[in-house]
């Protein structure tokens, strides 16, 4: 992340710290630096390093101009807080919005187990929750910026040019193979009903309920993509593309748009199957965890049929047995469904 913490401090941070927290001007006689920007010398001693080689943009003078230079750890803390609650934002509203307008089929909008202001719910719960999952993501951050980690730059710097293919792959086994025992555990009933339980209100999911949790709860699921760096090499231009690219993920695996029913991908169908069935397909990219776990639940075949998965007799029998696994998991249901209105321009 050291990339973007880079690029918000030359476009915006080094700006705003040095007007909210300016440098003592230098003592008269300060030794002349051999730098060729003497100005800066003149209010700090941090000396710029780029973050990476592949895209580099010279800092102004407003970089040096504050008391906290780029290398504080509490400044790093702060911005990277931001980055990671507003940068989240932007990529949540972005393919969310995207995917809800192009992609989900409104007619879901008229499911018996939709709840009442289901679509403005999700946004809350996910903007409630994401300055506190920000809050526990910074630190780890932090450390990834600070060094602590395997994060690398260039090819000569990892394990060389088949790692450059090969921690795709990787990234992808180990994270899902974290998720799923982590999901897992959310479910078990000491748990579920304080943490995961909010996530499970959307029966009939839009793309908005995505990023929909409990604070602890997304930040837990999301632990072993942070983890990651400081156990295997990732190379950090990856490591930005791969934090848009789960982000991206979790918006469509809860589109509801049953592309394909690959038996090796976790796609829509298999998650949509967890938040009606609830204790399947725990996984959050591929099956073959739920396989070994014993909790995979293969996408029935009519939802790959267009019309019959829209149609008002599919809905009737999905919402009787959807009753039965809230009655046997939650005990009662405390949601709120829409009543059964024509909303197909909505």
């Amino acid at each position: 992340m050291d990339i973007v913490l880079e690029l918000t401090d030359t476009f915006i941070a080094d700006y705003v710290y040095a007007w909210a927290h300016p440098a003592k001007p230098a003592p008269y006689d300060y030794p002349a630096g051999t730098a060729a920007n003497t100005t800066a010398q003149t209010f700090s001693s941090w000396t710029w390093e780029p973050a990476t080689q592949l895209l580099q943009f010279q800092p102004s003078q407003a970089a040096y101009m504050s008391a906290w230079t780029r290398d504080n750890v509490w400044r790093q803390l702060i911005t990277l807080y931001f980055i990671v609650w507003i940068f989240g934002l932007v990529v949540y509203f972005a393919f969310a919005s995207l995917s809800y307008y192009f992609i989900f089929d409104k007619r879901t909008l008229n499911h018996p187990k939709f709840i009442k202001n289901q679509i403005w719910l999700e946004i809350l719960q996910a903007n409630k929750s994401m300055p506190f999952m920000a809050l526990c993501t910074a630190p780890l951050m932090a450390l990834e910026v600070r060094g602590f980690s395997k994060l690398y730059d260039t090819t000569e710097q990892g394990p060389g040019m088949w790692y450059n293919f090969a921690q795709f792959p990787l990234f992808l086994v180990f994270t899902d193979f974290c998720i799923y025992w982590i999901h897992r555990y959310l479910h078990h009933p000491r748990v579920y009903k304080h943490l995961h339980k909010p996530h499970h209100k959307w029966i009939m999911p839009t793309p908005y309920a995505s990023h929909a949790f409990h604070p602890l709860d997304g930040f837990a699921q999301s632990l072993p993509y942070h983890i990651f760096p400081f156990i295997f090499p990732l190379q950090k231009a990856a490591y930005v593309a791969l934090f848009v690219f789960v982000n991206f993920w979790s918006i469509l695996i809860h589109d509801g748009e049953y592309l394909t029913n690959n038996p090796v991908v976790n796609g829509a169908a298999c998650h949509s199957l967890h938040h009606s069935r609830f204790e399947v397909n725990y996984g959050q990219f591929f099956t073959a965890f739920d396989r070994l776990g014993g909790t995979y639940r293969t996408p029935e075949a009519w939802m790959f049929e267009k019309e019959k998965k829209m149609s008002e007799k599919q809905w009737k029998a999905e919402s009787t047995k959807v009753d039965n696994f809230v009655k046997e998991i939650e005990g009662s249901d405390d949601r709120t469904y829409d009543p059964p209105v024509d909303k197909k321009n909505i």
